[in-house]
């Protein structure tokens, strides 16, 4: 990850940032043409209102530009801001893992701490940490104030265990909008020092999803929830899951997705590269087996996304959330790398044509092959390799008002493919009906729309496309 060194260059970005996206959506109108039924004037207020809704990178602060050598507690002012340093310094040894020349070092229940607000809010915050030198496991957490300090509350439930000297990311889920400030508090470890670096806000974005039954624009749960997800530990194996860009229902004791759920428009892709940082996701409840970057080494099956990195590259933070593990699913190499590989790349020819879509796509049954045979689980047993492997995308042109737009004339596209090796590389010989895969998985899609609509769409057979 890069650092930020200079604030004068955040801000020349995020403008040059603007004003690209106004060039760009004055340049989209005669490239893809207007949504049906609409002015140009009605589709360029509607292009500018979902091109503000996208998550923004608010900062990312490197803690490079100021130093502190002493641990009692001070304000230390740096690019974004004023931070207080309790218990804490900026870190410059060898011993530090840092990126560039510095990080923030904490030790006891030490805490790093915001004296300013973002307005943007938050959709996410993440961070590197690492242990500090030959120093032994520490455990964080974060805290969010929208009262300029006076009281916090946790960020989640989730507390983050630093073990090892080399970088890792931890992401917090916000999806809070106003005024807020964070507060990073140790809660473990004694005597023993962790480090902070790369603290990046990404704004709130109202268009990124949500766990409710929101039939808000570009929310992720659009069409509905398939299984009836919950959000609950009682419920481990259809339990709900907003990771701001894509909603899932994970399950527990399979280490992958039933489902997963997500919106793709014009703001969805960017050009922000694929950043390739598998990891395990500590956010998941206390006790739960995480799936690491690591599981399905030897396995011969590809981690295989559900949300596509693709389909999230608007900004980093965005992109790096598809690289959670419990965003995969064990995936033939062919399966993964080709077929499934040209229908994600077709979904965003439809999206980059002047549509926007809604997909959820998701896995099931027991027993795939993949390069180096078959098998039915992987992992030492935590992770079950899907038999088959399905996705709908439910396509309408650019506008608003999405939900009342899906009509019984809609376009909906199914695919159901086996998960294995030789598998033909043309998506279109596995199209079939939204009736078909609900059959198999016992799932209720488009659940949102009203019945006369759904019924009408769960048995059209889409004629796809040539290869």
């Amino acid at each position: 990850m890069i650092k930020q060194k200079n604030i004068m260059q955040l801000k020349q970005s995020l403008f040059t940032f603007f004003t690209l996206s106004l060039l760009l959506m004055s340049c989209q109108k005669s490239a893809i043409g207007p949504a049906a039924n609409s002015t140009a004037t009605e589709q360029m207020a509607g292009n500018s209102m979902k091109q503000s809704l996208a998550s923004t990178q608010t900062f990312n602060e490197g803690f490079e530009s100021a130093s502190k050598t002493a641990y009692a507690a001070a304000d230390v002012t740096f690019d974004s801001g004023s931070w207080n340093l309790n218990d804490a310094l900026v870190g410059t040894s060898t011993s530090d893992s840092k990126t560039g020349s510095h990080s923030i070092r904490i030790r006891n229940t030490g805490t790093l701490s915001m004296n300013f607000d973002v307005s943007t809010g938050a959709s996410t915050v993440t961070m590197s940490y690492a242990v500090y030198g030959a120093d032994g496991s520490s455990a964080f957490q974060l805290w969010v104030s929208s009262n300029g300090g006076s009281s916090y509350t946790q960020v989640g439930t989730t507390t983050v265990t630093a073990s090892s000297t080399t970088l890792s990311t931890a992401t917090f889920t916000v999806n809070q909008s106003g005024s807020l400030r964070f507060q990073l508090r140790k809660t473990t470890g004694g005597t023993n020092r962790i480090n902070i670096d790369n603290f990046i806000i990404n704004s709130f974005d109202s268009g990124s999803g949500g766990t409710g039954g929101s039939t808000a624009d570009n929310t992720n749960l659009l069409l509905g929830n398939p299984s009836g997800a919950t959000n609950s530990i009682v419920n481990p194996d259809n339990y709900l899951m907003d990771q701001t860009y894509f909603t899932e229902s994970y399950n527990r004791d399979q280490g992958k997705p039933n489902w997963v759920s997500w919106y793709v428009g014009g703001t969805s892709l960017g050009a922000i590269d694929r950043s390739d940082d598998f990891r395990a996701d500590t956010n998941l409840p206390s006790g739960w087996y995480e799936v690491s970057n690591t599981s399905y080494t030897g396995s011969g099956f590809d981690r295989g996304h559900n949300c596509p990195s693709a389909d999230r590259t608007s900004t980093t933070a965005a992109n790096q959330a598809t690289f959670l593990m419990d965003n995969m699913m064990p995936q033939a190499p062919r399966n993964n790398e080709q077929t499934w590989a040209n229908l994600e790349a077709y979904g965003r020819t439809l999206v980059t044509a002047g549509n926007e879509i809604y997909v959820v796509m998701g896995s099931y049954g027991s027993g795939g092959t993949g390069s180096n045979g078959s098998a039915t689980t992987i992992d030492g047993g935590h992770v079950v390799v899907p038999s088959n492997i399905w996705k709908v995308i439910v396509v309408i042109p650019n506008g608003n008002n999405d939900l009342s737009r899906i009509t019984s004339a809609t376009r909906v596209i199914a695919v159901n493919t086996p998960n294995i090796n030789t598998i033909s590389i043309d998506w279109t010989q596995y199209i079939t009906t939204v009736k078909d895969i609900e059959n198999a998985t016992g799932y209720t899609l488009l659940s949102n729309l009203p019945a006369s609509v759904r019924t009408a769409l769960e048995t059209k057979k889409d004629a796809g496309t040539s290869m």
